[in-house]
This record gives C-alpha cells, sequence and structure tokens, in this order.
C-alpha cells in the first residue's frame, strides 16, 4: 500500500527533463510524491518516469487512460513496468474497462516484484462547471451526482479511488467510505489565481473535507519561491491534521 511522507503531489507541468529535474532537486525533500501528466510524458517520454523512480521518488502517472479495456489494460500494465506509484483512467470508460486496468496492474505488480500502483479513476475535470457538463458534455442532471455515481463504479471495478474536484469530496467520502483514496486537483491557496480551474478550494479546506491526496501545480512551480509555496501548503495542511 502506498505510504506518502505527506498529502501533497507537485505537478510537474514542464516540457523538459531539465526542468522537471530542477522542480525535483529543488522540492523533493518537502513534497509527498510528484505527478507526470501528458505535458512532460509526451515531450519526453518514460525516461522522466524511470528517472524519478531511480531515486525511490513516488510518481503519480495522470495520463487519463481511456480506450477499449484491452488496451487501456496493456497501457496500465506498462505503467506498472515503469514504476508508476499511481495511475489513472478515465471513469466514462465504463466497469469493464476499468476492471481490466485493475487486473492489469495487479498482475504485472505480482509478476515483476514491482509494488502494486494505486489505480483511480478520473471523474469529471476541474475546469468543468455545471453549465459546461449540461449543456456542452451534453450529461443531464448534477454535476456532483454523476462524480459520486462514477466513483462508486470506480469502487465496484475494484479501483482504489478516484480524481475528482474539491467540491465533490464529501459527497464521495460518504458514499464510498473512509479507506477510499480521493485525489484532489483544483488546489488553491488562499489568494493565489484559479486560471483555467472552476471547482476549486484551498488545501486547508480540501483536507478538512477528507481529500487523501492534494495535487498542485501552477500556485507551486509558478511561484516566485516555490519551496516557500510548498512549505505554506503544508503549514495548512498540518493545522487541519
Amino acid at each position: 500500500m502506498l505510504i506518502l511522507k505527506n498529502p501533497l503531489i507537485i505537478a510537474l507541468d514542464v516540457d523538459t527533463l531539465e526542468e522537471a529535474e530542477s522542480l525535483v532537486n529543488r522540492l523533493q525533500a518537502h513534497a509527498g510524491a510528484f505527478k507526470v501528466g501528458l505535458q512532460l510524458y509526451n515531450s519526453v517520454g518514460p525516461a522522466v518516469l524511470q528517472k524519478l523512480r531511480r531515486k525511490n521518488i513516488p510518481v503519480f502517472v495522470d495520463l487519463k487512460l481511456h480506450d477499449i479495456p484491452n488496451t487501456v489494460a496493456a497501457a496500465a500494465r506498462v505503467l506498472t513496468g515503469y514504476g508508476a506509484s499511481i495511475l489513472n483512467v478515465h471513469a466514462a470508460g465504463g466497469c469493464a474497462m476499468m476492471r481490466a486496468a485493475a487486473e492489469a496492474v495487479r498482475q504485472e505488480a505480482a509478476k515483476s516484484g514491482k509494488e502494486r500502483p494505486l489505480v483511480t479513476a478520473v471523474t469529471i475535470l476541474t475546469s468543468i462547471d455545471q453549465d459546461v457538463f449540461n449543456n456542452e458534455v451534453g450529461i443531464p442532471g448534477s454535476l456532483q451526482d454523476r462524480v459520486t455515481a462514477w466513483a462508486l463504479l470506480a469502487k465496484e471495478a475494484g479501483l482504489d479511488g478516484v480524481v475528482a474536484s474539491p467540491k465533490e469530496i464529501a459527497a464521495i467520502r460518504s458514499a464510498c467510505g473512509p479507506g477510499f483514496v480521493i485525489i484532489t486537483p483544483g488546489v488553491r491557496p488562499a489568494g493565489s489565481a484559479v486560471n483555467d480551474q472552476k471547482r476549486t478550494m484551498t488545501p486547508g479546506e480540501a483536507i478538512r473535507l477528507g481529500a487523501t491526496y492534494l495535487v498542485v501545480g501552477r500556485p507551486v512551480t509558478a511561484a516566485p519561491d516555490p519551496v516557500k509555496a510548498v512549505q505554506d501548503i503544508l503549514k495548512e495542511i498540518k493545522e487541519i491534521h
């Protein structure tokens, strides 16, 4: 079972391995883990995962896998082999797809002797609000109800948890119980720019409601002093605990 030294996951949303390494070198003493998403992975490939894992740094591989079950299972197997600590699929792919990913990860971890990564499901992106959800995505009803339903489906499929905005934490925690992992992007320290995020909350608020891990990117990586930005967030979290 994954154990991080604290709940803070820093998003390495940069273009180059050199930029990523610079951030990791400055922040690894403070952050619980680092996130590699589409930007960095598509730029430098799996080399970044291998480099981080050689340093025993926990990595959340945020690629939001979404395809037919066989393809997603194969991709999840590969990411497990690279040493991902957490990976994710998209809940919209359905129960069979999520179950295939979870089983592929379990099999690969057992075969390779690597620690099994947490497998989580992305629900509704934090850049989407109720209006966009209904009128552009085209799904009727409550956004929060859909997120909660997908969280329950992910649990049924054998996943460890979900990725969801802070606004849905309480509903997911109530529906899925205390052991279910909730990874929360859209976290913005008080006074930070929300940028393109629409469903946001401060770190302390998110932890208070029951988030397991917080993903923070620009408020740290674009800060004049990233180390101080991380320390301020950790101080706020510690006050809640």
